[in-house]
C-alpha cells in the first residue's frame, strides 16, 4: 500500500512540476510570450488601448495577471489549471480547452488503432519468428524489423502520402472524413473516418511492429529454454496449451510496460504524422500553436501530452505486481 502511495505522490509531483514550468516558462523568459502579446496588442490596438487595458487582456489570454507579485500569478495559474482552465487561444480567439477538447477523440483514434495493428500483428509474428528460430524466414523477418523498427515514423508517412495519396490517389491526403457528410453513427460517415484514416494509422502502424516483433521474439526464445517447459513437454501437455498458456503468456508480460507508456503517447505520439496528413488533431494544433506563437494553447497541448504520459507509466507501475506476482511492490523481483 505504502509503495501505491508513494508511487502516486511521485506522478502528482511530476505534472506539478511540469505545470510549474511552463509558468516559468510563459512568465519568466526574456523576450517571451507575455512580451510578444504586449507588442502585438500594442501593434494592432496603436495609442487606443492603454496600458492596463493590454494587461488585463494578457492576463484573460494567458491565466496571468502581469500586475500582480510573482507568487499571486503563480497561484492565480495553478488554481486556473486546477480548474480546467489554460487560457484563451491567441490565434483562434477561443479558450484552449475548446479547441484541443474536440480533438482528442480524433487523435486517440489515430495511435489507438496504430497502436492495436502494431502490436497484434508485431506480437504474432515474433512468436512465429521464435518457433522458426534460424529459419529463412526468421532471419528475412529479423532483418525487416530491425529496418522498420529504425525508420522514423514521417518518413514512411511522406512516402504514403506521395505515392499512394498525390500519385495514384488511392487515398485522402487531409481531413478527417469527407466535408460533405454529416457526422453521426452512420456507416458513410464511419466509412469515411476510416478511409481519410487509413494512410496515418498504416505510417504509424508499419514502423511500430517492427520492435513489438522483435521484442517478442527475443522473450520467447528466453522462455523456450525454460525448465519448466521442459517439464510440460514431459506431463504430455499439447503443443497449442504449452505455446499459448506458457510461453505466449510469459514472453508478452515483460513487453506490459512498454505497452502503458505506449498508450501514454497516444496524445503525442502522433505530431509529426497528423501535420503531414493534415488531421485535426491535438498534435496539429500543437504543431500551429508554435508556428503562431500561440503560447496559451501550445502549453495547453504539452501539459495534455505530460499529464498522458504520467498516467500510463503510473497504471504499468502499480498493475504489474498483479500481472506477475514474482513483482514486489517495491520494485524488486521474488520468484515462488
Amino acid at each position: 500500500m505504502s509503495y501505491f502511495v508513494k508511487r502516486l505522490g511521485q506522478s502528482v509531483l511530476t505534472v506539478f512540476v511540469v505545470v510549474s514550468a511552463s509558468f516559468g516558462l510563459i512568465r519568466l523568459l526574456p523576450g517571451g510570450p507575455l512580451d510578444y502579446l504586449r507588442a502585438q496588442m500594442i501593434q494592432q490596438g496603436g495609442s487606443s488601448m492603454s496600458m492596463g487595458e493590454i494587461n488585463r487582456r494578457i492576463a484573460a489570454q494567458t491565466n496571468i495577471a502581469v500586475n500582480e507579485p510573482l507568487y499571486v500569478q503563480y497561484v492565480e495559474y495553478m488554481t486556473a489549471i486546477l480548474q480546467g482552465d489554460f487560457g484563451r487561444s491567441i490565434w483562434y480567439e477561443e479558450p484552449v480547452s475548446t479547441v484541443i477538447g474536440p480533438a482528442i477523440p480524433w487523435t486517440v483514434f489515430l495511435t489507438a488503432s496504430a497502436l492495436f495493428l502494431a502490436f497484434t500483428v508485431g506480437v504474432s509474428l515474433g512468436a512465429f519468428m521464435a518457433y522458426r528460430e534460424g529459419s529463412t524466414f526468421d532471419v528475412a523477418s529479423t532483418g525487416v524489423g530491425l529496418v522498420l523498427n529504425s525508420t522514423p515514423n514521417y518518413v514512411v508517412a511522406l512516402l504514403a502520402v506521395a505515392f499512394l495519396g498525390y500519385r495514384f490517389e488511392l487515398f485522402p491526403t487531409g481531413g478527417r472524413y469527407a466535408s460533405a457528410l454529416t457526422p453521426g453513427f452512420n456507416v458513410p460517415f464511419l466509412a469515411s473516418v476510416l478511409y481519410h484514416g487509413a494512410l496515418p494509422i498504416l505510417s504509424m502502424a508499419v514502423v511500430g511492429f517492427g520492435g513489438w516483433a522483435l521484442n517478442m521474439r527475443g522473450n520467447s526464445i528466453r522462455v523456450l529454454g525454460e525448465d519448466y517447459l521442459r517439464v510440460a513437454r514431459l506431463r504430455g501437455l499439447s503443443t497449442r496449451r504449452i505455446g499459448f498458456r506458457y510461453v505466449a503468456r510469459n514472453a508478452i508480460l515483460p513487453m506490459y510496460t512498454g505497452l502503458m507508456i505506449a498508450i501514454g503517447t497516444v496524445f503525442g505520439g502522433a505530431v509529426i504524422i497528423e501535420n503531414i496528413f493534415a488531421y485535426p488533431g491535438v498534435g496539429f494544433y500543437l504543431i500551429q500553436a508554435i508556428n503562431a506563437r500561440d503560447y496559451p494553447l501550445m502549453m495547453g497541448g504539452f501539459i495534455l501530452i505530460t499529464v498522458a504520459m504520467v498516467i500510463g507509466i503510473t497504471i504499468a507501475d502499480l498493475t504489474y505486481g498483479w500481472l506477475d506476482p514474482r513483482a514486489k511492490g517495491g520494485g524488486s523481483r521474488e520468484a515462488y
